[in-house]
């Protein structure tokens, strides 16, 4: 049995339409066992287009009935139905969102006639309701009115039914039950996944991690998984049995989480992480005039650097950036060539150390100055952002200008000393990849506080 639906709107945002009028048609094949349209006042207020296309206004939809007064009328006439629609995603998005307005979680098998026609009625101009029904010889009538569409709708699928010598269309009601069962068993996984931030970890049937990832909003995150049709997302449906997760309250800390984790669990479905893949470094060396130098190099395992970067444009842009918050020599930054004069002398942006015309305790003040907003500009930090509550917050330890690992604290916990923050601590691993996110967000000052241990002690 088939509900044909169709469904005029309001307009608008994404998700914040509603519907203005309905027409539904019971129909099993052959005819029409039973129908219900109705105007809808969506309360909301109708965008000039619409009004336009459909004639649909405030002052027809002042006396309709709200969804709420016709919800259970739709859910009666499309039980045990197959619910069709040109476009189907659009109608069924738009029943869905109405009824989860009321509180209600509205689930039906759909199939959609313009996917249809696409496979039986190959070789059309046009697939738009209305091009397709008058080249295939359908009346239509009251175009882009819910009854008219769905008059028309009904038709074409006794159309396609009629065509259907392989039984496409009972294979795709089956297929698409199946996949209904899929999907009410994700939005089971996805209901138990809060829409805060933190990691999220998807679980194979022996409780194997197949992926690992980090969200500002994990229950949003997880559905993208679930409803994605890339090849990837296809493989990890297909092997998810369970989801766990871990919220951190923090973004750095759900970063600095996840690249751990995928780390020491390898999960199949993670590629490298994109902070794994960190090429260049930034170091320090003095000419035989004693000027300190900043140069861009490849980056080598086992080595410190001012701070590293994931690409050569990204380590001259900020090179660059900083090169001019600081007045600083290009020629001395690695930038232009040693062996022609800067271009910035000319206009004042370098002060001549490049033509020994500036102290050398002068500019080395100011590349000192650089560096501490490049890297760690103590050896001992707390870096504090926020907690998973309004009433705690998150600590974030280097010491020794490394990484040691992050706890939690309450907002009356008085943090005085280093060893007193180690005993609330989680040690993590000091990598390359934890150092560059932590200098990245300390120079973008996305964090609440940085703390130096040093001038607390």
């Amino acid at each position: 049995m088939y509900a044909v639906v169709d469904v005029e709107t309001t307009g608008g945002k994404y998700n914040e339409e509603g519907i203005t009028e309905i027409a539904i048609f019971k129909f099993d094949g052959t005819k029409i066992e039973d129908q219900f349209i109705s105007l809808v006042n969506p309360e909301r207020p109708i965008q000039p287009f619409v009004v336009q296309l459909t004639g649909i206004n405030e002052k027809m939809l002042r006396n309709a009935p709200k969804f709420y007064e016709i919800a259970k009328r739709i859910i009666e006439i499309t039980e045990g139905c197959t619910l069709v629609a040109h476009n189907a995603s659009f109608d069924y998005r738009m029943l869905c969102t109405e009824f989860n307005r009321l509180g209600f979680v509205y689930e039906r098998p759909t199939l959609c006639t313009v996917a249809l026609s696409k496979k039986l009625i190959p070789e059309q101009a046009s697939y738009k309701l209305g091009k397709l029904v008058r080249a295939l010889g359908i009346p239509l009538s009251d175009r882009h009115r819910a009854a008219g569409d769905a008059r028309a709708t009904v038709k074409l699928l006794k159309l396609l039914l009629d065509k259907d010598r392989k039984k496409t269309i009972v294979k795709e009601v089956l297929r698409t039950k199946d996949q209904d069962k899929v999907a009410r068993k994700f939005q089971a996984l996805m209901e138990q996944v809060k829409p805060v931030t933190g990691v999220y970890y998807l679980h194979n049937q022996k409780g194997d991690v197949i992926y690992i990832g980090k969200s500002l909003n994990m229950r949003k995150r997880v559905n993208q998984h679930f409803t994605g049709k890339s090849r990837k997302a296809l493989k990890i449906q297909l092997e998810t049995h369970s989801v766990s997760t871990e919220e951190t309250g923090s973004e750095l800390i759900a970063l600095l989480k996840e690249i751990d984790e995928i780390q020491l669990h390898k999960p199949k479905h993670n590629r490298v992480h994109k902070n794994d893949r960190i090429r260049f470094g930034l170091q320090e060396l003095v000419n035989s005039k004693g000027y300190r130098l900043l140069r861009i190099v490849h980056a080598e395992d086992g080595t410190n650097y001012i701070t590293t970067f994931k690409n050569l444009s990204n380590a001259r842009k900020t090179l660059y950036f900083f090169a001019h918050k600081y007045t600083l020599c290009l020629k001395y930054v690695g930038l232009e060539s040693p062996k022609e004069a800067c271009s910035d002398v000319e206009i004042n942006k370098c002060l001549g150390a490049c033509a020994e015309k500036e102290a050398v305790e002068l500019y080395n003040e100011r590349v000192q100055n650089c560096i501490d907003q490049l890297r760690f500009s103590s050896p001992n930090l707390l870096i504090v952002d926020k907690g998973r509550s309004h009433d705690e917050r998150s600590i974030i330890l280097i010491q020794d200008t490394e990484y040691k690992g992050f706890g939690y604290a309450d907002l009356n916990y008085q943090i005085n000393n280093l060893d007193m923050v180690k005993t609330i601590i989680t040690p993590m691993k000091n990598s390359r990849a934890a150092r560059h996110i932590l200098q990245s967000f300390i120079r973008k000052n996305k964090v609440k506080q940085v703390i130096d241990l040093n001038e607390k002690a």
